[in-house]
């Protein structure tokens, strides 16, 4: 049976970002014809976790509803480098504890992290999904593999505009971040362009 995960961020006691994850393990659920959902917020209380500091809470769960956690401590990567790598045929519209694919995909790449593009158009990290800044204004593609739920929640607070970002146009935008669960909209973490190794018009672009 397929295994699910949820990647919840708890910070000084405190977990965020739970309404999101609740609805996509509902939506989970719903999408694959089973009855009732996991209570997440059950469960972080049964943890009676009473560290501070930053932690991935790492939820596993399959659609009989069995489920194990663990509580890890969780430090922001800073990467090196970027590299945009083709795959037409990925989907990982839910959150699959399997990554073979995104794994092998890693491998070949010849920078830190990979951005996945898919029919011409920039969807996300193995990890994240992205956002891209002109001007003033950050933005994400349209295309996304996975809606995350911080990507939900920024999208919702209209702190982020979504918009159609690809192959032609990347080179519009002058810096982007990653975010996800556990990976705010922070000044703090932005890349320029630039730190893609391959954008168009350079000479190894997509080649791996």
């Amino acid at each position: 049976m397929s295994q699910f995960i949820e990647s919840i961020k708890v910070e000084d006691q405190e977990v965020f970002l739970l309404e999101f994850h609740q609805k996509r393990i509902n939506q989970t659920f719903s999408h694959f014809g089973k009855e009732g959902s996991i209570d997440l917020k059950k469960i972080y209380e049964h943890l009676e976790h009473d560290e501070d500091g930053l932690f991935k809470l790492r939820l596993v769960y399959d659609l009989d509803k069995k489920l194990r956690t663990q509580m890890i401590p969780y430090a922001i990567p800073e990467i090196a480098d970027f590299q945009l790598v083709e795959n037409n045929s990925y989907d990982y519209s839910f959150k699959f504890e399997d990554r073979k694919e995104l794994d092998k995909m890693k491998m070949k790449a010849k920078a830190e992290e990979i951005i996945i593009v898919k029919n011409n158009h920039i969807t996300d990290t193995s990890f994240s999904n992205l956002l891209f800044l002109k001007g003033k204004d950050w933005f994400t593609p349209s295309t996304y593999l996975l809606n995350g739920v911080q990507r939900q929640n920024l999208l919702k607070q209209k702190k982020i505009k979504e918009t159609e970002i690809t192959l032609q146009n990347i080179k519009q935008f002058s810096h982007f971040q990653l975010i996800n669960a556990l990976n705010d909209f922070d000044d703090m973490f932005v890349y320029p362009i630039d730190r893609i190794i391959n954008l168009p018009d350079n000479e190894e672009y997509l080649d791996i």
